[in-house]
């Protein structure tokens, strides 16, 4: 079973992109599509207070009306911020994921970030481990009965 740690590793060292709760939506939403992902966490200095994602961004400017370039991250962004530890295992992330419907959990280590992963990342990494499986038990299979031979089953 693989875990949370495991995946960070093999992912590399990751920049961790954040905001403040002060800067405008339309400054995360551009950092957002500078660094490429759908999330950015919200910090007061080194403590997460929120996090704010491309969903929410579409809500205010749709839904609300809202302009980005004027409303604070603080007024947008979620305040309860679900994490992992490095030791919890993927199919669990992805258990949590799924059921409250969230696409992006920062990793905790006693209380300081090391990392953010993305159902993304957790998917492609279960994907791996499971193809793996997969060839370690065809080579098993294919060693154990290596097929027909000139021999029939009867002797």
């Amino acid at each position: 079973m693989k875990t949370i740690d495991e995946l960070l590793a093999r992912k590399g060292e990751c920049p961790i992109h954040s905001v403040t709760p002060e800067d405008t939506v339309l400054t995360a939403v551009e950092r957002m599509v500078e660094h490429n992902v759908g999330a950015m966490l919200v910090l007061e200095e080194t403590t997460i207070v929120g996090i704010i994602t491309e969903r929410d961004y579409l809500r205010i400017t749709t839904v609300e009306g809202r302009r980005s370039h004027n409303t604070p991250v603080k007024e947008l962004m979620s305040h309860k911020v679900l994490y992992v530890t490095p030791e919890t295992e993927l199919e669990q992330v992805m258990a949590l994921m799924t059921e409250k419907r969230i696409r992006h959990v920062p990793v905790l280590t006693e209380g300081r970030l090391k990392g953010i992963v993305s159902i993304g990342d957790v998917v492609k990494q279960i994907a791996k481990d499971q193809k793996v499986q997969i060839n370690t038990l065809e080579a098993y299979i294919n060693d154990a009965y290596p097929g027909p031979s000139s021999r029939n089953a009867f002797g």
